[in-house]
């Protein structure tokens, strides 16, 4: 094997050529011409361009890629995830020209690609499977009969969906008849499969993998298992290895099954078997993934093993080189994705220019995989998935107080992003007790994330910054006087705060009598400063902003008005300006495709009434009306590319 092509793109691309590297092997990316200058492209020895913008133009067309390994020589390729990487005629295809595919062989990927006929075969090989209906459900008039014999609530999903595509989750008729609908619909679009089944949903369910790694010499193992709980419209955002659920006995059972059925279809290469497990500590196959998953280096850090290695070992027709008994487990790992969205306004897609990307810095416990670079561009044609932030710890609680750290000293600029609400879920007390499910976002945030709790300690902490990073930029005009008062307006609250200037540091005091010591650390024009506090370091994101500042710290977000007393008793008495009221025009939110309307101009609508489907970073989503009205015009047709904040439709 001397040169690895390969089909695929951003992060994981980026994650296979490190190790290729290390092996001393050749690289070759392949880009559309949206990624031309992307970092995967970059990295990678050589780089052929194979398509336009859109994946269904570029990455998805084996023609392309064929032509991009003949041409470069390319003696093998490594799929990575998503994409071709679980397409058994792709792979077929290049065994038949001689080329490695460094993964499994067709055979295996045909029987678990069909979520259907998957469930049958881990039946057959004795594996726990859900009740449900695994025959193809051809109307959604049937999907409601369905449902109804199985019992509410059901999960409808697409036979050839994944990664969170093609999946609703149904509670009474008329979400199943919706649901259907939708389900077909991705799985047509995204897996040109539109095969619709019906399971019963779990209570309490919880989402636990099984890593498993087998040879063409018949020797298999599974490598512990992966809690991928924590998810958002069945899309993972946070997971962990090992999980705070499974014991010992579990852990053995599990894996067993899992590499039961990864023998039973002559299984070879890294793979995963997903479980549900239910409160009663039953576990359920899912569907078995025949590819390396994104979610994998949390198993690669519990282990010391290299995935992306042994997937071409193997795939070069090397034994495994131990054994069960040889497979450690050492310590806790957790993964958050960083997503190019914004939490705050109901998890939007972000595209545009990334202005700043700077992750924290990497160590033996924090490791960043990544594949974009400050100045290039996040597109609304692929995954909106900015970087996986890992790290490490002797036991959970040091995981996550790590990750919690690695969070707060990860800037970016340019783009909405997600990392105050991922470290306010691992600061949650549910979540960093362990109990948890895939309903946990939607349990915990049931109208939207606004932020980790302003509690007063945490309201006290922005306070005291505010008022240093105010003193710093203040002192580049005129040298503070030895004593001032100032005002901190948060979030309707008001606090009065006295600074004592000293040589390395300030003596701010509260109102109430509390006197807080504080290093003279910022910079002025930082925008991601340490504040040493009482001897305590933490570090806040600091933008300035009209009037004051963000500052971001712990999974929480709040602006603050920094004001000289007396200036501030003048402002106060200043009458507010009125807002005006421009209802009638309902906007994109996100950029996208409109893939359907479903209004006229003259219909009536109520509020939550769908109006069309607007597809962004490959999910659909549903516009609805915020209120009752008649559509006087719409602007919009199926087929359209719109930009964000792009009228849709006029009301009268």
């Amino acid at each position: 094997m001397r040169k690895i092509l390969i089909a695929n793109r951003g992060e994981i691309a980026c994650r296979v050529i490190r190790t290729a590297r290390r092996m001393g092997i050749a690289t070759v990316a392949i880009h559309s011409d949206a990624d031309r200058d992307a970092l995967h492209v970059r990295q990678a020895d050589e780089a052929v361009r194979v398509g336009p913008a859109a994946s269904s133009a570029s990455y998805l067309v084996v023609e392309n890629i064929l032509a991009a390994i003949e041409q470069t020589g390319a003696d093998a390729v490594h799929p990575g995830y998503g994409f071709l990487s679980e397409n058994a005629a792709f792979c077929q295809t290049l065994q038949e020209r001689g080329i490695t595919f460094i993964g499994p062989g067709p055979a295996a990927m045909r029987a678990m690609g069909d979520k259907i006929e998957s469930k049958k075969l881990a039946r057959a090989a004795g594996v726990n499977t859900i009740p449900g209906h695994t025959e193809v459900i051809a109307s959604a008039e049937e999907a409601v009969i369905v449902a109804q014999a199985i019992g509410y609530p059901v999960m409808i999903k697409a036979s050839a969906g994944g990664g969170g595509k093609g999946m609703r989750l149904a509670f009474n008729d008329v979400e199943v008849h919706e649901g259907w609908h939708s389900a077909s619909s991705e799985g047509r679009n995204y897996f040109k499969d539109d095969r619709v089944f019906i399971e019963k949903f779990i209570e309490k369910p919880r989402h636990i993998e099984i890593q498993i790694l087998c040879d063409s010499h018949g020797n298999g193992v599974w490598l512990n298992e992966r809690e991928c709980s924590i998810q958002r419209r069945n899309q993972k955002v946070i997971e962990e290895a090992p999980s705070p659920f499974v014991d010992a006995g579990m852990r053995r059972a599990m894996g067993e099954q899992a590499l039961a059925l990864a023998k039973a279809v002559g299984y070879v290469s890294a793979g995963t078997v997903e479980f549900v497990v239910g409160g009663d500590r039953q576990f359920y196959f899912l569907e078995m993934n025949t590819r390396l998953q994104v979610e994998h280096p949390v198993t690669e850090m519990i282990t010391g093993l290299d995935l992306v290695e042994q997937m071409i070992r193997v795939a070069r027709g090397e034994p495994l080189g131990f054994t069960q008994e040889d497979v450690p487990l050492r310590g806790w790992a957790m993964e958050s994705r960083i997503y190019a969205e914004n939490p705050y306004a109901g998890f939007l897609p972000s595209t545009g220019r990334l202005v700043r990307h700077q992750p924290p810095p990497e160590s033996n416990r924090v490791r960043v995989d990544t594949g974009v670079h400050a100045g290039g561009e996040v597109s609304i044609h692929y995954d909106p998935m900015i970087a996986k932030l890992i790290t490490w710890g002797e036991d959970r609680a040091s995981a996550i107080a790590t990750m919690r750290t690695a969070l707060d000293n990860y800037l970016i600029d340019g783009l909405a992003h997600n990392i105050d609400f991922v470290n306010a879920v691992l600061g949650h007390p549910r979540f960093q007790s362990g109990d948890i499910t895939t309903a946990f976002i939607a349990e915990t945030y049931p109208d939207g994330f606004g932020g980790a709790p302003l509690t007063p300690e945490l309201r006290q902490f922005f306070a005291l910054v505010a008022v240093s990073v105010e003193q710093a930029e203040e002192a580049l005009l005129m040298p503070p006087a030895p004593r001032e008062e100032w005002m901190v307006t948060m979030e309707g609250e008001v606090l009065r705060l006295t600074v004592e200037h000293r040589a390395h540091d300030n003596r701010i005091t509260l109102e109430d009598g509390t006197s807080h010591v504080v290093g003279k650390s910022y910079r002025p024009g930082s925008r991601l400063s340490t504040f040493v506090i009482a001897g305590s370091a933490r570090t806040v994101r600091v933008r300035r902003m009209e009037g004051g500042y963000q500052l971001s710290h712990g999974g929480r977000r709040v602006q603050v008005t920094v004001w000289p007393w007396r200036l501030y008793e003048m402002a106060r008495r200043m009458p507010e300006k009125q807002r005006t009221n421009n209802s009638k025009l309902l906007t994109t939110p996100m950029p996208g495709l409109v893939r359907q309307v479903m209004t006229v101009a003259g219909h009536k609508v109520a509020q939550g009434d769908p109006l069309c489907i607007l597809e962004a970073m490959k999910m659909e989503n549903t516009i609805r009306a915020e209120k009752d009205g008649v559509v006087e015009v719409v602007h919009v047709k199926a087929g359209d590319t719109v930009e964000a904040e792009a009228v849709l439709f006029t009301f009268a």
